[in-house]
């Protein structure tokens, strides 16, 4: 995917909106020294070219209830990806899974020795287990994992740097 040329202004809009999505057109034009008709422009443009993904509420999950948060490294067999009976391919098949399980909030395909990082929120340590003994580790395609517990949070953002 090309990268998308951004000039100062783009950047300024974006980093404003990474701080505060709820802000109005008109506040964000304010805060860039645009009028609101350019500032909108701007937005939609990065809205349509897809800079900006989508506006969300972000929850802190200790408020909901969600105050044990794991990393798990999951390592699957090797078939040589091929695709059984004309199925999905092992990764396929693991990929479609992981969409459809809650707790896993992020997935990511890893070099390494093992094929992927998922980032897992649960209530507990009695949560935790019954996702990994009756929904992780059933999975056909996984061979091995390797559970990491976060013990405090130190930083955590959704703003990506934008140098």
């Amino acid at each position: 995917m090309p990268k998308i040329d951004l000039d100062k202004t783009d950047r300024k809009i974006l980093s404003i909106l990474q701080a505060d999505g709820r802000l109005t057109n008109q506040e964000v034009a304010e805060r860039v020294n645009l009028s609101p008709s350019p500032c909108l422009r701007r937005i939609k443009n990065l809205e349509e070219n897809g800079v900006i993904r989508q506006y969300v509420a972000l929850l802190d999950p200790d408020k909901i209830g969600l105050g044990l948060l794991a990393y798990v490294n999951v390592r699957l067999e090797r078939h040589n990806d091929s695709h059984p009976a004309g199925g999905r391919s092992p990764r396929a098949d693991f990929a479609a899974s992981v969409a459809n399980w809650p707790e896993v909030v992020a997935c990511y395909a890893m070099t390494g020795e093992m094929d992927y990082l998922l980032r897992v929120h649960v209530e507990d340590m009695e949560h935790f287990s019954q996702f990994m003994m009756e929904t992780l580790l059933r999975h056909s395609a996984v061979m091995d994992v390797k559970s990491s517990f976060a013990l405090q949070r130190i930083k955590d953002t959704t703003a990506l740097p934008l140098v």
